[in-house]
């Protein structure tokens, strides 16, 4: 720290400085129609409190069908590439992105899990410890979006009740119609609110509110992590890079996993 202000030892692009509390999809989608962070947050960030407390990072983990985009999602948020002949993802695999949080830097670990029924046991594995799950479906399939209430179960059946935050993200909105887009909106934002859940609908192919939807997560895993600080409960997932237990080679080969003696079921 210097003169009062954090250094970070490497720039973070200026559309991952948030400041303002980022701004929900739409209202009718989702939890809390809030913009401004929370009182308790605010004033311990103004008394440098999150570097005391050791804030650092958030395990996201991704899930959904395979298909229905997961990999696109998180590639055009982190790459800003998108790629429609991508491999499906074998196993789980992960990408760490840096923000600046009301001055602080904070980063988030995203977990890309495969959607293969046989890879399964294996990326349940990486779901213990999320701060943030995000369900991905398929807008132009409504058949993933039934799927998705048993993908919540699955994540939760490794973390604590209310433990975490949930995002519903329908994928390929481009694919769509408007009309059709909005009929197949209406039926996701129940099924979020049955899920307790944020809803968002995005377009990895033309970027389309993918950006916002990442920062939400960002600002509502920061201020999450915070007030569970501050109540004195600060969760084993936050603080270090001990959230990485694997190199991304066992990442992406079950065989890896195997012979790390990964339980399946």
């Amino acid at each position: 720290m210097e003169n009062g202000k954090m250094q970070f030892s490497a720039p973070v692009s200026r559309d991952r400085v948030i400041s303002k509390f980022p701004k929900w999809y739409t209202p009718q989608a989702c939890l809390q129609t809030k913009d401004h962070w929370h009182v308790r947050v605010k004033t311990a960030c103004k008394d440098r409190a999150p570097w005391s407390l050791g804030m650092k990072m958030s395990k996201v983990v991704v899930v959904g069908d395979l298909y229905v985009g997961k990999t696109c999602l998180i590639n055009r948020f982190c790459k800003d590439l998108f790629d429609r002949d991508y491999k499906a993802t074998i196993g789980v695999d992960f990408e760490i992105e840096r923000f600046q949080l009301l001055g602080f830097p904070y980063s988030l670990q995203i977990w890309d899990t495969a959607g293969q029924e046989k890879f399964k046991c294996i990326a349940s594995t990486y779901y213990r410890g999320a701060q943030i799950i995000i369900i991905v479906f398929d807008l132009a399939d409504i058949r993933t979006l039934e799927h998705t209430r048993q993908w919540l179960v699955e994540a939760m059946k490794e973390n604590e009740p209310r433990s975490c935050s949930v995002f519903l993200i329908g994928a390929k909105r481009d694919l769509l119609a408007s009309a059709e887009c909005q009929r197949v909106e209406r039926d996701a934002i129940k099924m979020a609110a049955d899920m307790r859940a944020e809803f968002w609908s995005v377009s990895s192919k033309t970027g389309e509110n993918v950006q916002e939807c990442f920062s939400r997560v960002a600002a509502v895993a920061f201020e999450d992590s915070m007030l569970q600080a501050l109540q004195g409960g600060v969760p084993s997932h936050i603080g270090s890079s001990d959230l990485i237990k694997i190199d991304r080679g066992t990442a992406g080969d079950p065989r890896a996993a195997d012979e790390n003696r990964l339980t399946c079921c």
